[in-house]
């Protein structure tokens, strides 16, 4: 897969891609993550990307014409999104559409914002990271980065990791131990340690379900409520009872 990042702090974002997973897929060829500095669209002596808006108002906005100039000397991979508020919210669901891509491409804002004939004219579509406010696309592209790299097949030593995380079935997930068993007191549930492999994953469905109700009940409204297997599974794992049957299949679980 190839990604496209265009940005004004080109080093901010290779050297994150050089790290860790990413970095080491990278070394491999299963990643091609090359990173364009939008000052290389530039034609003025100080290499020039941004300029006080029409109308006047605080702050600067990067101008169309390095911009374009610069996407354009490459040709990256297309969709090439734009990191901004106004775009699609980035989800588990939308990383997995991304990762199926052969490449895509991101174009980091800063200051202001961008020339509205680059958002128009330019770019293919918008993402977002959440509805908060950055000093720029830098740290968004980084995040972006980081989900869809684990999703592409070669980047994680273990395929199986990327299908247990959070979000990869629409809940949190499961509790994790590892050694030693007994921690000041503080034991490992007996089913991790007992072999059943049957045993474990209904516990470990059981307990995702449950984390989930918890922390994020949203996600459980999202997928419509429970199932009635799952909510059958709550009840003779953990004694939490959910109104499965309710037709509003809302969350409604609590535990004794």
């Amino acid at each position: 897969m190839r990604i496209d990042v265009f940005t004004i702090f080109p080093g901010m974002v290779d050297d994150f891609a050089a790290q860790s997973l990413m970095g080491k897929a990278r070394d491999r060829g299963v990643l091609d993550i090359r990173v364009h500095d939008l000052r290389s669209g530039a034609n003025d002596p100080h290499r020039s990307v941004d300029d006080a808006p029409y109308g006047g108002g605080a702050g600067m906005v990067l101008m169309a014409e390095p911009l374009f100039r610069a996407v354009e000397i490459v040709d990256p991979p297309r969709p090439l999104l734009l990191l901004g508020p106004g775009g699609r919210r980035l989800d588990q669901a939308f990383a997995h559409e991304l990762a199926a891509l052969d490449g895509f491409s991101l174009l980091c804002g800063r200051y202001e914002g961008v020339d509205e004939r680059v958002r128009a004219q330019l770019v293919d579509g918008e993402l977002s990271i959440g509805d908060y406010v950055l000093g720029g696309g830098e740290v968004a592209a980084m995040v972006v980065l980081e989900v869809v790299a684990r999703l592409v097949p070669g980047v994680m030593g273990n395929e199986a990791s990327a299908a247990d995380e959070s979000f990869a079935d629409g809940l949190l997930e499961y509790p994790q131990y590892t050694r030693p068993a007994t921690f000041r007191d503080w034991t490992v549930p007996e089913v991790l340690v007992s072999g059943d492999h049957a045993k474990v994953a209904r516990w470990r469905r059981a307990q995702a379900l449950a984390r989930t109700l918890e922390a994020r009940p949203d996600l459980i409204a999202s997928r419509g409520g429970l199932s009635d297997e799952d909510a059958l599974l709550l009840e003779q794992e953990l004694g939490i009872t959910y109104p499965a049957s309710s037709p509003e299949r809302g969350p409604g679980a609590h535990a004794p």
